[in-house]
């Protein structure tokens, strides 16, 4: 009696590049999940990939003109491309610049970009070949995740195509979002990054739709979230930071600070301001109440005093005037913001603001851009410096290699630093058990423009 063993071939592989926003790396997470759960394996370079996916971003020309550079090498370095992601909406144009490529694909079109992949790679093995289902893939480390709320936005600011790129608001299930940050904790990750294209606005498309969460009744709020999310626990039995992303100042925000201020949520707001002149603000089509944000700002101090504000502007509006710059000017000294970003205007296809009158020169843009930063570095870095002395809180995010004196260092981020886009503390004489994700108490020793220096603290 002969007996035969059939042994299955080798899955297929998918390589990834992903560009633009955290938002886009959620859709890329969610994109190899499904893929892995039908017997697809990843590949983590070029050579070893059966078929690469490029999910790109189309906000602005210079994102598309990187998305079409990144498509470009993949299909040098694999010749098999399939596009998706938010320039994914301009299939003609992508084709025209890489006709090479296999499919082309929208936003969060996920059915989609996995049957482009079926196609052109056929799976070897089959769904769910081991039988135990496989957690879900994470593109950040284990220590950080981002939990993405919604899709769109209800917004029409006439810089902006969003909307026409992902669609009208469009908010998850209260219950959903929640079974996966308890599942993201659970894991391992000790900080969660709320993120959507507004998270105030979260659950107004749905009516703010209760759901039974632990036996009790949670609507699809901004608030009701946050609380909920301040419950969660790791297996230290630590509250994981829990950090708010794309926060418009809508009123109820005011009900988060005093989660802030109890510790159930990370004292952190990242509100998009884009301008403070009442007549920018107008052309941007954006609500004009800045002197109120200035009264609600100091409002948020009094009860959480350690609250970091961070937003990011757009300087060279077309017609802004020179009255309008000092005045955000003047405005950034009062608001006292601890983290800015700034950006030129960049004209984005098909955005109602390539119609305004006005446009301001290059040369311009780039001398009150030059100015905006000279006056946001010099406010971080007095509130910096403020901080030396004290000791705060620190999640370890790498940790460094002995040197030749036996010195090893480490790379962190205190509750006021999100992850790639704020500064970071940096940490000498660290002992060498110290682990990525690790969360410390660090007394705070020098401070520059943008990062502190410190030790771990013996207390």
């Amino acid at each position: 009696m002969s007996s035969t063993t059939t042994t299955l071939p080798d899955a297929k592989k998918v390589g990834m590049v992903s560009l633009g926003c955290p938002k886009a790396l959620v859709d890329s997470e969610r994109i190899l999940t499904r893929l892995r759960a039908d017997g697809y394996a990843m590949s983590p370079d070029y050579a070893g990939a059966d078929v690469v996916l490029v999910n790109t971003c189309g906000f602005l020309d210079s994102a598309k003109e990187e998305s079409l550079a990144a498509i470009g090498e993949a299909i040098n370095e694999n010749g098999r491309v399939i596009v998706t992601g938010c320039m994914g909406e301009e299939a003609d144009a992508i084709r025209a610049a890489h006709p090479q490529v296999l499919a082309v694909t929208g936003a969060h079109q996920y059915e989609q970009v996995v049957e482009a992949v079926h196609e052109h790679a056929p799976p070897s093995q089959g769904p769910f070949v081991d039988l135990i289902p496989q957690p879900d893939i994470k593109l950040t480390p284990r220590h950080y995740g981002y939990l993405k709320i919604s899709e769109g936005c209800n917004h029409s600011c006439s810089f902006c195509i969003i909307p026409d790129l992902r669609g009208k608001l469009a908010s998850r299930r209260i219950d959903a979002v929640l079974r996966e940050a308890e599942k993201l904790v659970a894991a391992g990750t000790k900080e969660l990054l709320v993120i959507s294209q507004d998270t105030s606005a979260y659950g107004v498309d749905t009516k703010h739709d209760p759901r039974t969460w632990k036996g009790r009744e949670v609507r699809a709020h901004m608030t009701d979230m946050a609380r909920e999310l301040g419950q969660l626990r790791t297996s230290e039995n630590n509250a994981p930071w829990v950090r708010l992303h794309y926060v418009y100042p809508y009123p109820h925000v005011d009900q988060v600070i005093p989660l802030m201020a109890e510790g159930l949520l990370t004292p952190y707001l990242d509100i998009p301001f884009q301008h403070a002149a009442p007549s920018v603000l107008k052309s941007m089509r954006r609500p004009a109440n800045e002197a109120k944000v200035l009264a609600r700002l100091k409002k948020w101090r009094d009860i959480c005093p350690d609250i970091a504000i961070r937003s990011s502007f757009v300087v060279g509006f077309p017609g802004e005037t020179e009255a309008d710059f000092q005045y955000l000017i003047e405005w950034l000294e009062e608001a006292q913001l601890d983290r800015v970003g700034a950006f030129r205007f960049e004209p984005v296809e098909g955005a109602r603001a390539n119609d305004l009158p006005d446009p301001v020169p290059e040369e311009l843009k780039e001398e009150r851009y030059a100015r905006l930063m000279e006056v946001t570095e010099r406010i971080s870095a007095e509130k910096l410096k403020a901080k030396v002395g004290r000791t705060l809180p620190v999640m370890i995010d790498e940790v460094g290699e002995a040197d030749e004196d036996g010195d090893i260092g480490a790379t962190g981020r205190s509750q006021a630093d999100a992850p790639e886009i704020d500064g970071a503390v940096y940490l000498r004489n660290v002992p060498e058990t110290l682990a990525q994700g690790d969360i410390v108490q660090v007394a705070v020793e020098e401070a520059d423009a943008h990062d502190l220096f410190g030790v771990i603290s013996d207390q």
